[in-house]
């Protein structure tokens, strides 16, 4: 998941196609699951959860060599904290990763020729969901962080795949992915009143993620500089 420091220019790019691929396949798969699985929700969310292990982990491979392939703004702030991207890039990521969210959830809508525009208005509230939120995405960074080197892609694709599973809201871990999907009144949608909710709780589990992995950490492991 992390690079060396890309020239940013080749970063966003990166990052935005990422992004609106990732929420194009998380919004598109939700859209195809619903219309196939004959109202089983249990099938679709099956068939949501197996393009989404594939999708991210294709996403990852290709454009991780060239921007990190954070397409998360939790992820991206956790980099910059730790000294693991500049905070130039840092600050760029993150309305780079908003707006491709939205563009992918246009994108998922235009290939199924629904309209464009929509608002989610599928609620996803409540103590239960804001507690999943913060372990899929303290798991996520956790995750990231403590991966051996070369198997990031696999084990994040893993783990996401696995806390569809595991947790009450399906593991969006991703504000970003949150804002792309509030705009999508679909499977995967969110409704707006619920994604500060989701995207404090994803803040925090960033937060227990860092904290973990560094405390899991041996003390002699050298800290990225700060640029």
């Amino acid at each position: 998941m992390k690079s060396p420091h890309p020239l940013l220019g080749r970063a966003l790019l990166a990052e935005a196609l990422g992004t609106m691929l990732l929420l194009a396949i998380v919004i598109g798969s939700g859209i195809m699951a619903e219309r196939l699985s004959g109202g089983n929700t249990a099938v679709a969310l099956l068939a949501n959860t197996g393009a989404t292990v594939g999708g991210l982990y294709i996403l990852i491979e290709v454009f991780g060599p060239i921007s990190g392939a954070q397409f998360n703004p939790a992820v991206s702030l956790v980099m910059m904290l730790r000294g693991a991207l500049p905070k130039s890039h840092a600050l760029a990521y993150v309305p780079v990763q908003l707006a491709a969210a939205v563009a992918g959830a246009w994108l998922a809508h235009a290939m199924f020729d629904m309209p464009l525009q929509q608002i989610s208005s599928k609620l996803r509230t409540g103590q239960g969901q804001w507690i999943a939120e913060a372990v899929a995405t303290a798991g996520l960074l956790l995750v990231i962080l403590r991966a051996p080197a070369g198997k990031a892609s696999a084990m994040v694709a893993a783990y996401i795949g696995a806390a569809y599973w595991f947790t009450a809201s399906t593991s969006f871990a991703n504000p970003a992915a949150a804002v792309g999907r509030m705009m999508s009144d679909t499977f995967a949608g969110i409704a707006p009143s619920s994604v500060p909710g989701f995207v404090a709780s994803q803040l925090v589990g960033a937060c227990v993620g860092w904290a973990l992995a560094y405390a899991l950490t041996p003390a002699n492991t050298p800290t990225p500089s700060k640029s």
